[in-house]
Parts: structure tokens; sequence; C-alpha cells
């Protein structure tokens, strides 16, 4: 059973709600409609009813077991414009709330902090900002964390990698790397693995020397600090951390070295550059990215995402809300 069987089979248990803001897309409504047969979740769709019906008619798509919202004429908006300025706390009248609210992304990003919802899922149309502002505004980080960071899950067979951060931190400082390993951490095991978090580098255990290898080495420290259960070890080269014969030449007594499987990259640039590479390279499908670190899920589709990627996303989306 592969990762997303296996995700299907505990979120049918609790079949909760996904809202995807993006509802006259091909890809959105053929993965709304093929989770609503499966019984897998319930997908909640925003936009004008007759836009959406007339799209789904172009695409040959039966959509009359699916909830389709607008916001402007959703009975509960004046609600969601009081919360909204409350969440704001200040920054926004209530004039600008309502304009605000008929954005499909806050609408429904909403829905999800006022609990109509369980999670949401957007980007297929909208960009990375688009999707992410609104989550940070109202939904907002955790306790204990400072920021959101989005990662990877790359697939292919029996092989599973997590890898971060590849879609939001541009130049991550040792507090952010940090937090960035602790949350993955925390992903991998949602998705049931055994986490062992590598700290990747130009540099294995001191064979280099310059204060970007320095700010890997502390912020691996760091991590370590906040969770002294993880298994993580740190700067390591990629060889060093995936491969068990470099491994044992180059940092022999790591106990994460040659067989590590959360891969926490030094910035947003080395990150992306080489989740690209591996998901091409060497065939490996890429879930995501997965945001980490919001009270509750929102993720972010790439905009070239296909109907199979909406629909992973948004199994794993709701494997987040119920864990």
């Amino acid at each position: 059973m592969n990762l997303i069987e296996s995700l299907t089979e505990k979120v049918k248990k609790q079949m909760p709600t996904i809202v995807f803001p993006e509802a006259e897309d091909r890809r959105i409504l053929e993965a709304a409609v093929k989770l609503n047969s499966e019984g897998t979740l319930k997908p909640l769709l925003i936009g004008d009813l007759s836009r959406v019906k007339a799209a789904a008619k172009e695409y040959g798509l039966d959509i009359s077991e699916l909830e389709v919202i607008n916001p402007n004429g959703y009975e509960e908006f004046d609600m969601l414009v009081e919360k909204f300025v409350e969440r704001r706390k200040g920054k926004v009248d209530e004039e600008s709330a309502r304009k605000i609210l008929l954005d499909e992304n806050y609408f429904g990003t909403m829905l999800v902090y006022t609990g109509k919802a369980h999670g949401m899922v957007s980007g297929a149309v909208h960009t990375t900002g688009e999707t992410v502002r609104p989550a940070l505004q109202i939904i907002k980080t955790r306790e204990g964390f400072s920021r959101t960071s989005g990662v990877f899950v790359m697939l292919k067979r029996d092989e599973m990698y997590i890898m971060a951060d590849c879609a939001i931190n541009i130049d991550p400082d040792s507090d952010a790397l940090a937090e960035i390993a602790v949350l993955s951490e925390e992903t991998a095991r949602t998705f049931g693995m055994d986490p062992k978090v590598a700290m990747l580098s130009f540099s294995t255990k001191g064979s280099a020397s310059h204060e970007l290898v320095d700010k890997v080495r502390i912020a691996t420290e760091k991590a370590k600090a906040a969770n002294p259960n993880m298994k993580i070890d740190g700067e390591l080269q990629f060889d060093a951390a995936f491969v068990s014969e470099v491994a044992k030449k180059k940092a022999p007594d790591s106990e994460v070295a040659g067989s590590a499987n959360v891969f926490i990259f030094p910035s947003l640039e080395a990150g992306n550059i080489g989740y690209k590479l591996v998901q091409y390279f060497g065939d490996f499908k890429a879930v995501g990215p997965i945001l980490q670190g919001l009270n509750k899920p929102v993720n972010d589709l790439s905009r070239g995402s296909s109907a199979e990627e909406v629909h992973d996303l948004a199994i794993i989306t709701a494997a987040q809300a119920i864990s």
C-alpha cells in the first residue's frame, strides 16, 4: 500500500471537508468529482454556481453531488466579515473586509478558520503568494513557530522521501532552518515514516569552512535542542546523507548519514532546484508543496499540477487536518 492509499484509508473514517477555491479549473473539478465518488472526503467548491456548472459541462463532468458556495450571497457572510475584522486586529475595517472576502482564497481560508471546513487546497491558478498570504493572516502559525515552510513528498514505487524548504523561505537563517527541520520531521511522522533528518550543505562534518556551513551546523544543534528525540545530523553533503558507502567514509559515526529520508536544504534556491532534479531526472512523483507550521492545513498547488496531483494533495491536506 503506497502513501496515498494508506492516507486514504485513514481519511475515509472521518470524511473531512476540504475547500477548493478554484472551482472553474478542469483539474480541480476532475479531482473533486473523483474524491467525492471515492467517498474519501467532502469537496467544497468556491465560486459562482452557474459558471462552475458551465465549466463542468464543458469538461463533461457531473458535479450534481458537489456543494458549491458563492461568497457573494453566502448566508453567513456577515459572520465571516466580523471574524475577519477581529482576526486582523484593526488592520482592516468592515468595508474593506467585505471586498477582501469576495476573493475566493480569502473566503475559503475563513471557512477553514471558522471550522466550516477542515483544510484548503489552492494554487492551480493562483500564485503561491495569493494562496499563502490569507493563511498567514488568518490561520497563522502554530504556537512556538514563527513561520511556515513548504515540503515535497517524493514518491517512486516503495521509495518515499521528504524535501524542505522548497517553496517559502528564500534565505533561512539558523533559527528558521531549525524550525523547518523540526516541522519536517513531524510531517514525516504524519505520513508513517521513521524520519532521519539530514541538514544538507556543500560540506560534511567540517570538510569545508564557511559561514554558510556554520549556519547549517548551528541550525542542526538548535533543532536537536528543540526536539532531543529526533534523529538528525548535519552538516552533510547529499552523497553522505544518502549513500551508505559514502557515509562510511565521510561520516562513519552518524546515525543518519547514508540512510536519511528527510532532506533539509540550506536555501530555497537549493531546495527548489533539488526537488525538481529528483522529480525529473529520478522520475519521482512530487506531491506538494505541503505547508507546515500553520494552525490548520492550507496547501499550495503548483500551477503545473495535474488532476492526479490535486487529488493527492487534497488527501494529504485531509490527513493533516485529522492528525
